[in-house]
């Protein structure tokens, strides 16, 4: 784990220095505890100086599965997360994890090798212009060309990444420039005036906005990641007490509001539950805090909040309006936001009919499975056992597809800060390095990674880190022999055409797993998954569990492409 790493210690400063020192001082400078790092020929010189530094550098076994451990230690520690690739395909390698950390808010600080400047251009060996593929996929881009320059730059990076609205930040250093030397710069202040975000709200919206809640009978709160990146959760729970209002989630979002809270509602979107997704269609005010209104939320915009005045409360402006029409708009860090509101202390909606329609309508519409078989294990059965044992503290770290709409429907996130998944990419093959990440981030704390047979398999080489740093994620695989999603799609859409989905040819995970010194078992019954799960979830000792469930199972309730959150399917057995 981080405490009990073996350092080597800092060379002393001499008067003159590489770029390569410059680099690793300004990483010591921001505190940075890990690097997700893989070497090659452009960073050599990096690595040369990382050989001496006391930050713990960790080797993915592929570049991507860097990204993502990067990706889940920022969404856990709130921290930039830091990326190391050299020139050409490494660089490329990370391009996903990029994309993915840009659409979910994620602060990441990316550093990649390039070629000497003087070949630049040139299609020399392992050259990629990755400022050119990185720009509509990070927040800024640097390329390096004055050696000078590394210190405020890397500052300026890391500034970026974690203010106003997080997200990927990525540097471009020339094998030359790394290996330079120069004196010891002065130290610059950072000074970017085109970048300056709005944290404090527009009075007159806040006051705008209260009265609207007061006048409103049916509101709603709708939380996104934006309340979490705020670290706004407690100011959200006052506030919503405060006025007594619902609190709906997106899939982002969840643990931003207690799950067990009375006023909690739901998910809301394509597999939301029925009172969040009804809620939002007869809600007479919609006030969101932090969410970016996208696609599988909404459903048909058409259909949207059709009786609602909407109120955006974002910290891009570019994010307000951009989907749906906005009446009270305010652009402002959701924590600032929710204390203004809170002190306005305004009049409480006239809502204690709205409020027992949501109610009943949580009760007429749980979430549901069929009949629980002895020959089938039933995923959502399963999640709730995961919850069940592990108090529901544990950090939940998903992969994408059916597995993770089963791990946001049952898992009740009570805390804030215990949810990891791919939301806005869907990027298959983010769990199982994410989970490690988060791990890193929080060492004492119960990870559980759930993850799909197909998405496993496409970050299995990242067990070996598991296995080096001996970090105690309970990876659990929602085996159904499929690509789970797609099949549903398919059988749904597609008259039962299960063209590719279905997989015909498995590896034994058990065994993948005692590949890298790593206990495996396989569970294919709720007797199993009680006494299996009593005996490895409290252990210190990373574990595989092959939960073998139904494959016929799909995930309900479920909004069909063009529809309205109002036109659920499934809803009811």
């Amino acid at each position: 784990m981080l405490q009990e790493a073996a350092y080597t210690e800092a060379k002393p400063k001499t008067e003159k220095v590489t770029g390569a020192d410059l680099l690793l001082e300004a990483l010591e400078k921001e505190n940075v505890e890990i690097i997700f790092g893989y070497p090659g020929g452009a960073v050599l010189p990096i690595y040369d100086k990382i050989y001496h530094s006391k930050i713990l550098h960790v080797l993915p076994r592929h570049e991507q599965g860097g990204i993502h451990a990067a990706e889940g230690y920022a969404r856990i520690s709130g921290k930039p997360g830091v990326v190391i690739a050299t020139s050409g395909p490494g660089a490329t390698n990370i391009v996903t994890g990029l994309t993915d950390a840009m659409m979910d808010s994620l602060p990441l600080v990316v550093f990649t090798g390039q070629v000497a400047t003087s070949v630049i251009g040139s299609d020399a060996f392992q050259e990629a212009d990755i400022l050119g593929i990185t720009t509509p996929i990070t927040k800024y881009n640097y390329q390096i060309r004055n050696i000078e320059d590394i210190p405020r730059i890397v500052k300026e990076a890391f500034y970026i990444a974690s203010s106003g609205r997080p997200g990927p930040v990525l540097i471009d250093i020339p094998k030359d420039i790394a290996a330079s030397v120069t004196n010891y710069p002065e130290e610059q202040e950072i000074h970017l005036p085109g970048y300056q975000p709005t944290l404090q709200p527009n009075y007159l919206q806040i006051r705008k906005l209260t009265e609207a809640v007061s006048g409103a009978k049916k509101p709603v709160i709708l939380a996104g990641a934006g309340v979490l990146h705020a670290k706004a959760s407690q100011e959200l729970k006052e506030y919503a007490e405060q006025q007594q209002i619902p609190v709906i989630h997106t899939l982002l979002g969840l643990g931003g509001f207690p799950a067990d809270h009375e006023l909690f509602v739901g998910l809301a979107g394509m597999h939301g539950c029925y009172a969040a997704n009804m809620g939002l269609s007869e809600c007479d005010l919609l006030i969101n805090f932090g969410a970016r209104f996208d696609d599988r939320l909404t459903g048909n915009l058409q259909h949207f909040a059709p009786k609602a005045t909407v109120a955006h409360i974002d910290i891009d402006p570019a994010e307000i309006g951009k989907n749906v029409p906005t009446a009270i708009p305010i652009v402002a860090d959701a924590k600032e936001a929710l204390k203004q509101l809170v002190q306005q202390n305004g009049k409480p909606p006239a809502n204690k009919e709205w409020l027992e329609q949501i109610k009943q309508w949580n009760e007429e519409y749980p979430y549901y499975h069929s009949e629980v078989n002895a020959d089938r294990l039933k995923p959502q059965r399963t999640m709730q056992m995961l919850f069940e044992k592990t108090d529901g503290k544990a950090i939940v770290v998903t992969d994408v597809g059916q597995h993770q709409m089963w791990a946001a429907q049952y898992y009740r996130f009570n805390q804030a800060d215990k949810w990891v998944t791919s939301g806005g990419l869907g990027t298959m093959g983010f769990g199982l390095p994410a989970s490690i990440g988060a791990q890193f981030a929080d060492p004492d704390a119960c990870v559980v990674a759930v993850l799909g047979d197909a998405g496993f398999q496409m970050s299995t080489q990242e067990l070996a880190i598991i296995r080096e740093f001996n970090l105690p994620v309970k990876i659990c695989i929602f085996n159904n022999s499929s690509l789970g999603m797609v099949r549903q799609w398919q059988e749904i859409f597609y008259e039962s055409r299960f063209s590719h989905s279905k997989i015909s040819v498995q590896p034994s995970f058990v065994k993948l797993a005692d590949a890298y010194d790593i206990k495996g078992y396989v569970i294919s019954s709720e007797e199993e998954a009680e006494k299996i799960l009593n005996e490895v979830l409290n252990d210190r000792e990373p574990v595989l569990l092959d939960f073998r469930i139904d494959p016929d199972e799909n995930v309900y309730p479920m909004i069909a492409p063009g529809k309205g959150l109002h036109e659920m399917v499934g809803a009811k057995p």
